[in-house]
Protein backbone atom coordinates (compact mmCIF):
# COMPACT_ATOMS: atom_id res chain seq x y z
CA UNK A 1 0.00 0.00 0.00
CA UNK A 2 2.78 2.16 0.96
CA UNK A 3 4.42 2.13 -2.33
CA UNK A 4 1.17 2.58 -4.45
CA UNK A 5 0.82 5.94 -2.35
CA UNK A 6 4.43 6.86 -3.20
CA UNK A 7 4.10 6.49 -6.62
CA UNK A 8 0.58 8.24 -6.77
CA UNK A 9 1.61 10.98 -4.52
CA UNK A 10 5.15 11.69 -4.35
CA UNK A 11 5.87 13.06 -0.83
CA UNK A 12 9.18 15.09 -1.50
CA UNK A 13 7.56 17.62 -3.30
CA UNK A 14 4.46 17.80 -1.46
CA UNK A 15 6.71 18.87 1.51
CA UNK A 16 8.60 20.96 -0.23
CA UNK A 17 5.34 22.90 -1.44
CA UNK A 18 4.07 22.47 2.29
CA UNK A 19 7.53 23.90 3.40
CA UNK A 20 6.93 26.77 0.73
CA UNK A 21 3.77 27.68 1.53
CA UNK A 22 4.18 28.11 5.55
CA UNK A 23 7.63 30.30 4.48
CA UNK A 24 4.91 32.14 2.27
CA UNK A 25 2.82 32.71 5.18
CA UNK A 26 5.30 33.39 7.69
CA UNK A 27 6.27 36.56 5.71
CA UNK A 28 3.20 37.54 4.44
CA UNK A 29 1.71 37.71 8.64
CA UNK A 30 4.64 39.64 9.43
CA UNK A 31 4.37 42.35 7.09
CA UNK A 32 0.52 42.27 7.45
CA UNK A 33 1.21 43.24 11.15
CA UNK A 34 3.65 45.56 10.04
CA UNK A 35 1.92 47.26 7.31
CA UNK A 36 -1.42 46.41 8.64
CA UNK A 37 -0.74 47.58 12.07
CA UNK A 38 0.79 51.23 11.03
CA UNK A 39 -3.09 51.91 9.74
CA UNK A 40 -5.30 54.03 11.47
CA UNK A 41 -8.18 51.45 11.72
CA UNK A 42 -5.90 48.96 13.47
CA UNK A 43 -6.01 51.47 16.74
CA UNK A 44 -8.55 49.66 18.96
CA UNK A 45 -9.50 47.07 16.48
CA UNK A 46 -10.16 44.43 18.89
CA UNK A 47 -11.72 45.59 22.44
CA UNK A 48 -9.82 44.25 25.72
CA UNK A 49 -10.35 40.70 26.29
CA UNK A 50 -10.89 40.23 22.40
CA UNK A 51 -7.40 41.52 21.53
CA UNK A 52 -5.39 39.57 23.68
CA UNK A 53 -7.06 36.00 22.37
CA UNK A 54 -6.38 37.42 18.72
CA UNK A 55 -2.54 38.29 19.32
CA UNK A 56 -2.39 34.27 20.93
CA UNK A 57 -4.09 32.99 18.02
CA UNK A 58 -1.81 34.89 15.08
CA UNK A 59 1.22 34.14 16.93
CA UNK A 60 0.32 30.62 17.19
CA UNK A 61 -0.15 30.31 13.83
CA UNK A 62 2.79 32.64 12.96
CA UNK A 63 4.76 29.82 15.16
CA UNK A 64 3.52 27.07 13.42
CA UNK A 65 4.27 27.56 9.83
CA UNK A 66 7.42 29.80 10.65
CA UNK A 67 8.65 26.12 12.44
CA UNK A 68 7.58 23.92 9.31
CA UNK A 69 9.21 26.28 6.95
CA UNK A 70 12.49 25.99 8.33
CA UNK A 71 12.29 22.28 7.30
CA UNK A 72 14.11 21.28 10.93
CA UNK A 73 12.92 18.08 12.63
CA UNK A 74 12.20 17.54 16.42
CA UNK A 75 12.65 20.26 18.83
CA UNK A 76 15.21 22.77 16.75
CA UNK A 77 12.31 23.35 14.40
CA UNK A 78 10.17 24.12 17.40
CA UNK A 79 12.65 26.30 19.09
CA UNK A 80 12.78 28.03 15.82
CA UNK A 81 8.86 28.77 14.93
CA UNK A 82 9.02 29.97 18.63
CA UNK A 83 11.62 32.02 18.50
CA UNK A 84 10.82 33.66 15.16
CA UNK A 85 7.14 34.12 16.53
CA UNK A 86 8.12 36.46 19.78
CA UNK A 87 10.66 37.86 17.63
CA UNK A 88 8.16 38.88 15.24
CA UNK A 89 6.61 40.09 18.44
CA UNK A 90 8.80 42.33 20.01
CA UNK A 91 9.34 44.00 16.93
CA UNK A 92 5.56 44.84 16.40
CA UNK A 93 5.46 46.00 19.75
CA UNK A 94 8.46 47.85 19.42
CA UNK A 95 6.99 49.38 15.46
CA UNK A 96 3.84 50.30 17.79
CA UNK A 97 5.47 52.62 20.15
CA UNK A 98 6.33 55.02 16.98
CA UNK A 99 2.81 54.72 15.49
CA UNK A 100 0.14 57.54 16.64
CA UNK A 101 -2.92 56.26 18.28
CA UNK A 102 -0.66 52.85 19.16
CA UNK A 103 1.37 51.96 21.90
CA UNK A 104 3.96 48.82 22.70
CA UNK A 105 2.75 46.74 25.80
CA UNK A 106 4.43 44.12 27.64
CA UNK A 107 1.08 42.34 28.21
CA UNK A 108 0.69 42.45 24.02
CA UNK A 109 4.28 40.72 24.27
CA UNK A 110 3.00 38.25 26.99
CA UNK A 111 0.24 37.03 25.30
CA UNK A 112 2.17 36.72 22.35
CA UNK A 113 4.81 34.69 23.93
CA UNK A 114 1.53 32.21 25.11
CA UNK A 115 0.05 31.90 21.31
CA UNK A 116 3.74 31.41 20.45
CA UNK A 117 4.01 28.40 22.79
CA UNK A 118 0.95 26.75 21.92
CA UNK A 119 1.69 27.01 18.00
CA UNK A 120 5.15 25.19 18.50
CA UNK A 121 3.43 22.91 20.94
CA UNK A 122 1.41 22.07 17.92
CA UNK A 123 4.05 21.58 15.75
CA UNK A 124 5.65 19.43 17.75
CA UNK A 125 2.20 17.38 18.39
CA UNK A 126 2.27 16.95 14.99
CA UNK A 127 5.47 15.40 14.64
CA UNK A 128 5.04 13.28 17.24
CA UNK A 129 2.23 11.95 15.29
CA UNK A 130 3.75 11.61 12.32
CA UNK A 131 6.56 9.73 13.91
CA UNK A 132 3.45 7.28 15.18
CA UNK A 133 1.73 7.13 11.89
CA UNK A 134 5.23 6.51 10.31
CA UNK A 135 6.14 3.65 12.11
CA UNK A 136 2.22 2.11 12.16
CA UNK A 137 2.10 2.12 8.41
CA UNK A 138 5.87 0.19 8.26
CA UNK A 139 4.68 -2.71 10.88
CA UNK A 140 1.74 -3.43 8.79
Amino acid sequence: MDAILSVLVPLKPMQLALRCCAGFLTVAMSLGLYFGGAQPVAVELFPWPWGKLVHSIVFGVLACSAGYATGLRGWRGVVAGFCVSVSVGAMDEWHQLFLPGRHGQLSDLFFDAIGAALGAGMLSTRERLEKRMGSFLTHR
